[in-house]
């Protein structure tokens, strides 16, 4: 059983065809939301921050959300491996008063994992780093989701799935889509392409609050209010417009890596209700996708990969067993990549897409 599935786009493969698989062939990385399911790819991190080597010369831009963009910021510190190992051990160790904590709760618990993983020098480190762009996607909220708390906030949210299940059209009454970059980065119409999309010039100073908005899931976290350098207003997980992002409007340019939970995609968080959008097999020429198989997942406890409800449906204990065990399993994927950069043959282990 193969741990590991590549999907990958016809011009990608023309490329690895080529040239093989050379990190500087690489001009995007991709990292989506999904809370604990990042858990499976903490490996696969590490082995990717040892292919892409600390001497690459040409920019790497990173493009996250929520738990994506905070994998990104794990990659872009000077010690990444060290900053994994940090941010994996804090994460597992997690724990709650109660099956369903308060909003105060996990939002203290987050921002002490995200600080653990930073450490001292963190978020200098994502600010300045000498080749890997971070984009930190955020959802600016407006009207009603401009609310931190409250019904109105709650009104907000309802006319906005139910604004969305008639058209994704609808969204950006709702939500603006805020990126957090450094100064003078490449803006990204393909993958970030509509709902007014503003860069805010990103600073060590604003790090922190960046990825903190960045994973703010309404009625889990706490609203990020006023991030340094963007405009006064709540900022909200940048999931909600890009869940797992629209690779499929990605053009020509370049290559674009995304390790990802499964083989398939949805665009938006309130997509995930709607059957008819969500599960998608992505397509794209210029894609490159690692996850794990179909296999592999049904191999795992309970078949499938750690998620958030496993604390309102599993005792602590449980958990973090069948957590470790999801880690420990993982490492299949680490090195089921090494052997296929390393091959000579760089399309064996490929499926086009």
């Amino acid at each position: 059983m193969r741990a590991l599935e590549v999907r990958v786009g016809h011009a990608a493969a023309k490329r690895l065809a080529a040239e093989g698989w050379q990190p500087d062939l690489i001009d995007g990385l991709i990292g989506a939301s999904g809370g604990p399911k990042w858990l499976i790819l903490g490996h696969l991190d590490r082995a990717l921050s040892r292919w892409l080597h600390p001497d690459r010369q040409r920019p790497l831009r990173a493009v996250g959300s929520s738990i994506g963009s905070w994998r990104h910021a794990l990659l872009a510190q000077a010690d990444p491996i060290a900053a994994i190992d940090r941010f994996e051990d804090v994460y597992l160790r997690q724990s709650y008063s109660a099956a369903k904590p308060g909003i105060e709760e996990v939002t203290a618990a987050s921002r002490d994992m995200l600080m653990t993983a930073l450490g001292e020098h963190g978020a200098a480190e994502v600010a300045h780093h000498p080749w890997l762009q971070s984009y930190i996607v955020t959802a600016k909220g407006k009207g009603l989701t401009s609310c931190t708390e409250g019904t109105r906030l709650a009104l907000g949210l309802g006319v906005a799935a139910v604004g969305n299940t008639l058209s994704r059209q609808t969204l950006p009454l709702s939500f603006q889509r805020v990126v957090f970059t450094r100064e003078g980065a490449q803006p990204l119409p393909d993958l970030l392409s509509g709902f007014d999309t503003r860069y805010v010039p990103l600073s060590e100073q604003s790090v922190p609050s960046a990825l903190l908005a960045s994973g703010a899931i309404p009625y889990l976290f706490e609203g990020v209010s006023d991030v340094p350098g963007g405009a006064a207003g709540a900022y909200w997980d940048g999931g909600i417009i890009d869940y797992h992002f629209d690779v499929a409007a990605l053009g020509d340019g370049g290559l674009w890596l995304y390790p990802h939970f499964g083989n398939r995609i949805t665009r938006g968080w309130f997509d995930k209700f709607l059957p008819w959008r969500a599960g998608r097999r992505p397509q794209a020429d210029g894609l490159i996708m690692l996850c794990p198989s179909d296999a592999f997942l049904d191999s795992l406890p309970y078949g499938k990969i750690p998620d958030r409800r496993d604390f309102g449906r599993m005792g602590e204990d449980e958990r973090m067993r069948y957590w470790q065990y999801c880690v420990r399993e993982s490492q299949r994927l680490a090195d089921e990549f090494s052997d296929i950069v390393s091959a000579s043959d760089p399309l064996a282990r490929v499926t086009l897409v």
